[in-house]
């Protein structure tokens, strides 16, 4: 899978592309089964198959006070992507603001026309685009210069597959239902970053992951599987802003590993949520949230333990 930043170099794309849009946040099985079905598409008619995609996501352009929480990071979007083997080639177009004002026209005859040299066109079934949302899949239809077919909603046991409703499962703290929509646990991946390392001090040592965007799918403390140059480890993790010893607002992922004492300074994880504990709460002192550290530790030990058994 080549990714491109903007339109392909010169003759990469000498003959056009099987193409679909969006911005695949999550790459939930929705996506998935639309990239197996322009795969298809893609082979029958012996062309490489494209996405385009935007980064930053539009609703951050749009709606920059209170942003849509990202499910995933462009690193990780383009991974999932990859590991489906269904794509040939990525386009990361940037998303701003003179972008967002071309028409609909403009859209489908600069973009899709003359610079990705569409010829067979998969969309969603409520797909919108161009300035105020005017073009629609009437208007794509209408094109000559390429083949234009709306894909129906995907449902996974009985609801759409959508990011919206991944936040929506995330942010209830139901990962259960979050994975069935995904086709896999939620996971968030970054550096590992020094930060006020009080973890050490109290018992608890803590891998400090940068979090790239300010708004999280989801908050609390959580059973996590983590992917490491140790392999895979479990631990417990929190997500949020730590409010018995920080007063930021900046949410933070600190991730406690079981059997782990390596220097992880500097390192790539890949945090696997699999259960929800509690919400993040304050405490008074620092005994009060030691001795709750120890207990979500208890438990999310217990639940490992019950998964080792289920898989052996």
């Amino acid at each position: 899978m080549q990714v491109f930043f903007g339109p392909p170099h010169g003759d990469a794309v000498p003959h056009g592309c099987a193409l679909t849009i969006g911005n695949f946040d999550g790459v939930h099985r929705g996506h998935q089964k639309m990239l197996a079905r322009l795969s298809d598409a893609a082979r029958a008619r012996h062309l490489p198959a494209a996405l385009l995609t935007f980064e930053p996501h539009p609703r951050e352009v749009f709606a920059r006070g209170n942003p849509p929480a990202r499910l995933s990071t462009l690193r990780d979007k383009l991974a999932f992507l990859e590991a489906q083997h269904l794509l040939d080639y990525v386009f990361v177009f940037r998303f701003n603001r003179p972008f967002a004002s071309l028409t609909a026209e403009a859209f489908i005859r600069q973009v899709l026309v003359e610079e990705l040299h569409t010829r067979y066109l998969l969309i969603g079934d409520d797909f919108q685009f161009g300035a105020k949302r005017q073009g629609n899949f009437e208007l794509l239809a209408s094109c000559p210069d390429f083949v234009t077919e709306a894909m129906p909603s995907v449902l996974v046991a009985g609801e759409r597959a959508s990011s919206t409703r991944v936040r929506e499962c995330l942010a209830g703290g139901d990962l259960a239902a979050a994975e069935r929509l995904l086709g896999r646990p939620y996971q968030l991946s970054g550096r590992v970053m020094h930060g006020q390392k009080l973890g050490r001090t109290i018992g608890f040592p803590t891998a400090n992951i940068h979090l790239p965007h300010r708004k999280p799918a989801l908050h609390g403390v959580f059973v996590v599987e983590v992917d490491g140059p140790f392999g895979r480890k479990g631990g417990v993790a929190s997500l949020g802003q730590n409010p018995t010893v920080t007063d930021t607002l900046n949410f933070k992922l600190e991730v406690h590993l079981f059997d782990c004492s390596a220097d992880l300074y500097g390192q790539r994880l890949t945090v696997h949520f699999l259960k929800k504990l509690r919400d993040e709460a304050r405490y008074d002192d620092l005994t009060e949230l030691v001795a709750q550290i120890e207990r979500d530790a208890a438990s999310a030990q217990t639940y490992l333990t019950s998964l080792q058994r289920e898989n052996a």
